[in-house]
C-alpha cells in the first residue's frame, strides 16, 4: 500500500487552506493520499517587520529544510515569498492556476482608497504597498502591521485603523471577498512578483513525485511568474523592495504572448518609474530581463535605495 504524501505546509489558517487545496486536488484527480504536515517558520514567530528579519525566504527556510531531511515529500508556498535564487536539492514541481494577483482594501464604511479622509491610517506591512499609495498623493497615514489576515481584519473592525491593504487572493482563499472594499488597479498598485501563485516544491531527485506533481502545472501561470521574478532577481530586490510586477499571457499578432508591466517606487512616494515589455511565453526569464534593464536605466536603483 503506498503511504501518503507528506505535504509541509506553514501553520497559518491561509497557508493551510492554500496547502489544502492542492492536497485536494491530488486525492481527487490523481488518487494519491496525503496527510499535511505544519511547519513552524522564522517569519510565523517574529513580530517584526519583514525588512528588519530579512524578508526575503523567512516564510519558506524552515520548511526546505524539512524538504531536504526528508521529513516532507513536497511543500507548497506562497510563490511571492520564495527567494528569486534557486534552492540546492529542490526543484519547482508546478506553479498551479493562479488566483487574482491584484491588491485590494478592505476598509471602514465601505470607503474606497480615494474616499479615506486625509489622515486616515491604512495599514500594511509591504514597503511595495506603502511607496505606492504615498505616490498617489492622497495623504493618508500609512502604519506598518504584521499578523495573518483576520488579525488585520479585526484592526479595522475594531476601529484601531481606518483600512487595510492585503492581497485579493488570500481573501479568496479563506472565503473573505466579501470584506472587500475596492479592488485596486494595477495601474496605481501593481502587485508583488509572483502575487496569487502559488509553489510546490519537492526534492529534486525524487523522480516519481516530479511527475505526479507535474500535472498541476499551469504553464501559464508558471510563465507570468517565471517573468515577474526574473525581474525581481535582475533588479537585485527582496520581496520586501518597493518593486511591483504583473505579466499575463494573452493573444497577439503573432500568436500567444507574454505581457510584463513592471515598477520600482521611492519608498516616501516622491518618484517612481513605470515601464513594461512583450514578449514570447518560451522565453519568460528573458522577458523579465529585459524590463529590469529598461527600469534601470530610467532610475531604478537609486529609488530603491531612497528612504522614507
Amino acid at each position: 500500500m503506498t503511504r501518503p504524501l507528506r505535504l509541509g505546509t506553514r501553520r497559518s489558517r491561509l497557508a493551510l487552506a492554500q496547502s489544502a487545496g492542492v492536497a485536494a486536488t491530488l486525492i481527487a484527480e490523481h488518487a494519491r493520499d496525503v496527510e499535511l504536515v505544519e511547519v513552524t517558520t522564522y517569519g510565523d514567530v517574529s513580530t517584526a517587520p519583514l525588512e528588519q528579519i530579512g524578508g526575503t525566504g523567512v516564510f519558506v527556510s524552515a520548511l526546505r529544510e524539512a524538504l531536504l531531511r526528508g521529513e516532507v515529500d513536497l511543500a507548497v508556498h506562497s510563490y511571492k515569498d520564495l527567494p528569486t535564487a534557486p534552492a540546492n536539492g529542490l526543484a519547482l514541481a508546478a506553479v498551479p492556476p493562479r488566483c487574482d494577483p491584484r491588491d485590494v482594501l478592505v476598509a471602514r464604511d465601505g470607503l474606497t482608497l480615494a474616499e479615506l479622509p486625509l489622515g486616515a491610517r491604512v495599514g500594511t506591512g509591504a514597503p511595495r504597498r506603502v511607496a505606492q499609495v504615498r505616490a498617489l498623493g492622497l495623504g493618508l497615514e500609512l502604519v506598518g502591521v504584521r499578523g495573518n489576515v483576520d488579525t488585520r481584519l479585526a484592526k479595522v473592525a475594531d476601529g484601531e485603523l481606518d483600512a487595510v491593504i492585503l492581497a485579493r487572493a488570500g481573501l479568496e482563499r479563506l472565503d473573505r471577498l466579501d470584506a472587500i472594499t475596492e479592488v485596486l488597479d494595477p495601474l496605481q498598485v501593481l502587485p508583488a512578483c509572483g502575487q496569487g501563485a502559488l509553489a510546490v516544491e519537492c526534492r529534486a531527485d525524487d523522480v516519481d513525485l516530479l511527475e505526479l506533481l507535474g500535472m498541476l502545472d499551469d504553464p501559464d501561470s508558471r510563465a507570468a511568474t517565471t517573468a515577474e521574478r526574473s525581474l525581481l532577481q535582475a533588479l537585485e530586490a527582496g520581496c520586501s523592495a518597493p518593486v511591483g510586477g504583473l505579466a499575463f499571457v494573452a493573444e497577439g499578432e503573432n500568436g500567444m504572448e507574454l505581457y510584463l508591466r513592471g515598477s520600482v517606487t521611492a519608498i516616501d512616494g516622491s518618484g517612481a518609474v513605470r515601464q513594461s515589455v512583450t514578449g514570447s511565453v518560451s522565453g519568460a526569464a528573458e522577458v523579465g530581463r529585459r524590463l529590469a534593464v529598461d527600469l534601470l536605466a530610467d532610475g531604478a536603483a537609486e529609488l530603491m535605495g531612497a528612504r522614507a
